[in-house]
């Protein structure tokens, strides 16, 4: 757990160093990757982790897979039992309002909540990656709770940039690796260990 909190940390800090101009830049490569994905293109519901400070805006990616005719889901966290619920979001603007940490969240009390094996692809977040798909969050467990209730076999794909790749991420038993891993200069398909 400390290798974990000192590798948040380092992390954090390179993410930080990038200038707005390199999130904006780096943000629309990843996301043109993204959207050549045939498994992206094969899903009919995408889920979105909605980002915040210095991450990989997926904000600006929304209102584009509406435009591709796909329905968006996007979490909203429950504090107590560290829980995530999926709502339907059709307006960026009317649909979200700051949650927790200032992260944007759906209305859930005006939207239709989501059954997560609806969904068939899901955009994750993270701190940190390896190329084996293993992935540091941010500590909170919200991420990993949620997982075991998607589909079998439904691609989790990880939007970082190429400074949140790291040779290797500390495991623990209950950490789910992702399928793939985007960053501005290339697609990671995880080298899974089976």
């Amino acid at each position: 757990m400390e290798e974990k909190k000192r590798l948040r940390k380092i992390v954090k800090a390179k993410r930080e160093q990038l200038t707005w101009q390199q999130v904006e830049a780096y943000s629309e490569k990843i996301a043109a990757q993204l959207f050549a994905l045939p498994e992206y293109r094969a899903a009919q519901t995408v889920m979105y982790f909605l980002s915040f400070g210095k991450e990989v805006k997926t904000l600006k990616m929304v209102p584009e897979t509406f435009a591709h005719g796909k329905r968006v889901v996007v979490p909203k966290t429950v504090r107590e039992g560290r829980q995530l619920l999926v709502a339907q979001i059709t307006n960026l603007a009317a649909d979200l309002t700051p949650g927790p940490w200032n992260i944007p969240e759906p209305k859930v009390d005006k939207l239709p909540l989501i059954d997560p094996k609806e969904i068939d692809f899901v955009v994750t977040p993270g701190l940190a990656f390896d190329e084996y798909g293993n992935r540091l969050g941010y500590g909170a467990g919200y991420y990993d709770r949620f997982f075991p209730r998607l589909r079998p076999g439904v691609p989790l794909v990880a939007l970082a940039f190429e400074l949140q790749i790291l040779d290797k991420i500390p495991v623990e038993p209950w950490d789910k690796q992702v399928d793939m891993i985007i960053t501005e200069k290339r697609v990671i398909r995880s080298k899974k260990l089976y």
